[in-house]
């Protein structure tokens, strides 16, 4: 895209250098470089090709207008004159007349549409009333201004109520317009710019093309493979079910205006699929997305391999999950791809995204909505994968810190409830109650460590454990298990650091753990193929000896507590 300024004109009947100063000092794509014309000679420069602003042509026309500033009959209107709806159609039809002499003066023209002043209350109850209430009579100059511009080639007409909604009790003040002849508050002003940016960048194919989803309370509520797919919130009669599913109807809805789905999470493939499958409150389907990277690989990895298999640019592709450092990842090694900040409440999710503005297009076809389609059949081509920036350079960013300390009072609970609720990073998934637990624990040759994970974005409380029985000359781990919220992240590296540099301690010579699978730990053994131990395939044994350190990750800060 032409990374040149905009080189724009504002027309208006009213004071614009406020507006003029959001334009120009806006640091995102594009820069617009505003030239402001004669104040108030809406009619005279639209009309007069010999005016100074017109020496040369411009890339964009902006043409903002008061309705009772241009229209004659509107400004009868709100002081309770009699006038004809007929009358006042004719005078937007010969405004709209003096809009198109812009043809050939600008590339693009965008009229914000026209708005009533704030705290005008007209006919009350008749406002909507046709022939009577100045809304009904707004609305219908509105409708016949967009109409006639249809005609003109690069004419749009903005929805300038949605910024006066947006800006609240900011949308306007009197005193500004008595002061400086400014109609409309600084908030109006921000929205407008938003909306201007995003049309222009849409205009010169900027748009973002498809969506990319997280799953585990993003998509649905709950973590899928720790609950099952019958426990997830989506739907039914519950509040934070039913904000899910239209969060979802949502989403569907984008896919039928052309933008497609994708799906970037990490989790087990066959278990999230059943998921969207099997269950029936699931408003998307498998059909519904064009694409999937569902594995316990680097999110922004994913996110290139995904995006050249459906021949995307990364600058096409929006990306929403609930986790900040999620987000953060991919915002520090994609950044092109829009990461938008993500509410912590699940109800305000269809807002946020139905309030982006980056899919703004100048057309919308019938093919578009059979998009998603089109990209389905090229979905499981032989994949690409390209190269990011090292993951562990961007981990030391992160300012991790794990608490590692025994099972006392304080964290016996969680303990237990770790042991008898993880599934998917879980070696033996040995499931216990408190005082079973407490009661292996005090068994001689026995230990236990817990380990509290902390980042930069916040505290994710015990989130993994590690147990081991100590035999002649060897210690085996008995528990492996971690929080899903924390995997891959060199906690699960930090875990067998501590096993073993405690074997080391006591002068062992051995450090092993047995695998045994069950329906949703395979997770938990992908890790111990890629740990570095030496893997005995035929009893899934995985070995390290002792005579030589475990690496220690140098990304996380270990601080331990007790003994």
């Amino acid at each position: 895209m032409n990374k040149d300024p905009v080189r724009a004109i504002l027309i208006s009947d009213f004071n614009l250098g406020v507006f003029a100063g959001y334009l120009k000092n806006d640091l995102q794509f594009p820069k617009i470089s505003p030239l402001i014309a004669p104040f108030g000679q809406v009619i005279q420069v639209l009309m007069d090709d010999n005016m100074e602003c017109w020496e040369q042509l411009h890339d964009l026309a902006i043409v903002w207008t008061r309705p009772e500033g241009v229209i004659d009959s509107f400004r009868k209107a709100l002081d309770f004159n009699s006038i004809t709806i007929g009358q006042t159609l004719e005078e937007v039809d010969a405004y709209s007349d003096s809009l198109s002499r812009l043809a050939g003066r600008a590339k693009t023209l965008l009229v914000p549409s026209w708005t009533l002043p704030t705290g005008i209350t007209g006919y009350g109850m008749l406002e909507r009333k046709p022939g009577t209430g100045l809304v009904d009579l707004l609305a219908r100059m509105n409708l016949r201004l967009a109409e006639n511009l249809e005609k003109i080639a690069g004419a749009f007409v903005l929805d300038a109520s949605r910024w006066m909604q947006s800006a609240g009790q900011g949308a306007s003040n009197p005193k500004l317009w008595y002061m400086g002849k400014i109609p409309f508050g600084n908030p109006v002003f921000e929205q407008a710019v938003s909306e201007i940016k995003s049309a222009l960048t849409g205009l010169v194919g900027g748009a973002k093309k498809i969506i990319l989803v997280d799953l585990d309370d993003t998509l649905w509520g709950g973590i899928v493979g720790e609950e099952g797919w019958q426990n997830l919130k989506v739907g039914g009669h519950d509040p934070i079910g039913e904000a899910f599913a239209d969060f979802q109807k949502a989403l569907k809805s984008m896919t039928r205006r052309g933008i497609l789905l994708g799906i970037v999470s990490k989790n087990e493939a066959q278990v999230a699929l059943e998921a969207i499958d099997k269950n029936p409150e699931m408003i998307l389907k498998r059909e519904d997305f064009a694409g999937w990277r569902i594995n316990w690989s680097d999110k922004a990895g994913n996110i290139v391999e995904l995006m050249e298999e459906l021949k995307l640019g990364t600058q096409s592709a929006v990306f929403i999950d609930d986790h900040p450092v999620e987000r953060a990842r991919v915002r520090e090694a994609l950044p092109d791809v829009l990461v938008p900040d993500w509410p912590n409440d699940r109800m305000l999710y269809k807002h946020c995204l139905m309030s982006l503005r980056c899919f703004n297009t100048p057309t919308i076809s019938r093919e578009d909505g059979e998009r998603t389609k089109m990209y389905q059949a090229e979905a499981y081509r032989k994949q690409l994968k390209k190269t990011l920036g090292s993951l562990d350079d961007w981990l030391k960013t992160l300012d991790m810190k794990v608490v590692v300390e025994g099972v006392n009072e304080a964290n016996r609970q969680r303990a237990s409830q770790l042991l008898n609720k993880t599934n998917q990073m879980n070696l033996a998934t040995r499931r216990m109650t408190e005082a079973e637990l407490v009661d292996w624990i005090n068994e001689k040759n026995h230990r236990i460590w817990t380990f509290r994970v902390s980042d930069k974005f916040g505290d994710s409380g015990l989130a993994g454990l590690i147990s081991v029985e100590r035999n002649v000359g060897k210690i085996r781990v008995t528990d492996f298990l971690l929080s899903c919220r924390v995997m891959g992240r060199k906690i699960e590296e930090t875990m067998l650091y501590i096993a073993s540099e405690y074997g080391r301690s006591i002068n062992l010579k051995m450090l092993t753990a047995c695998y045994l699978p069950t329906k949703k730990n395979h997770p938990c053994y992908t890790f111990w193929k890629q740990s570095g131990f030496e893997h005995d395939e035929k009893t899934d044994t995985f070995m390290w000896n002792l005579e030589h350190p475990y690496p220690r990750p140098d990304c996380i800060e270990i601080i331990s507590q007790g003994d």
